[in-house]
């Protein structure tokens, strides 16, 4: 940032010729060039005591922090923080009924009981679909996604207070399903059940999903699960 990209009107109390508005400027020039980038400039005020003015420059960084690091400087192991725990994977066994290979959920990041959660299922090339989908093109299928998810619902609905069992526990159909992109070996995929309605009665549970990797929506749709007790 220049010091004319500076607007005049933080400098209320000078004209554009005087020495103290010049002197002032040339202060935040030569900042600019410092390494406090330009960009963590948050503010600038003049105060005044008797008839001395002085100019009081303030810097910080976006995040508030009192340094600034450059991400350069840092690992890359390091720089990524490692999803949190919310229900690991013995949590996750003890309330869903499959087991391996049918097991697609490694972790539960989000827990609302009864409403919603989050959860990631670890996409690696030592899955047991990958050699024959495909030999060349290791692709997750679709219908494991949609599996997937479904589990996640399954997280959500088989608690006491929603009257779920999970010894009469189906997916019952799905509607508005539609893959976005591919989801391969290595990628991890972060999955959002929420439900939308539930009819108690009949043990219907209609649920909204959707999965991303990286940010990226790869899947969504419309779920439908039917709940019942012993």
């Amino acid at each position: 940032m220049s010091s004319s990209a500076i607007p005049h009107h933080l400098f209320p109390s000078f004209s554009s010729n005087s020495s103290l508005y010049q002197r002032s400027r040339l202060q935040l020039s030569s900042a600019s060039s410092s390494p406090i980038s330009a960009l963590n400039f948050r503010s600038l005020s003049l105060s005044s005591t008797n008839k001395n003015f002085t100019t009081l420059v303030t810097y910080s960084s976006l995040n508030g922090s009192e340094s600034i690091t450059n991400n350069e400087e840092i690992p890359i192991e390091k720089r990524f923080p490692a999803f949190p725990t919310v229900m690991d994977i013995n949590q996750i066994r003890d309330i869903l009924p499959h087991r391996f290979p049918f097991l697609l959920v490694d972790r539960v990041i989000e827990y609302n009981p009864g409403v919603s959660a989050v959860a990631i299922k670890n996409v690696t090339i030592n899955d047991n679909f990958f050699p024959g989908h495909f030999p060349e093109r290791p692709i997750m299928p679709g219908v494991l996604m949609v599996e997937a998810m479904a589990q996640v619902g399954g997280l959500v609905m088989l608690q006491p207070e929603v009257g779920g069992s999970r010894d009469n526990f189906v997916f019952a159909g799905i509607d508005k399903v539609r893959f976005r992109k591919p989801v391969i070996a290595g990628d991890t995929l972060v999955m959002r059940m929420t439900l939308v309605k539930l009819q108690k009665r009949f043990g219907i549970a209609k649920m909204e999903g959707k999965a991303y990797v990286g940010g990226d929506l790869v899947c969504e749709g419309e779920f439908l699960m039917a709940t019942g007790s012993e």
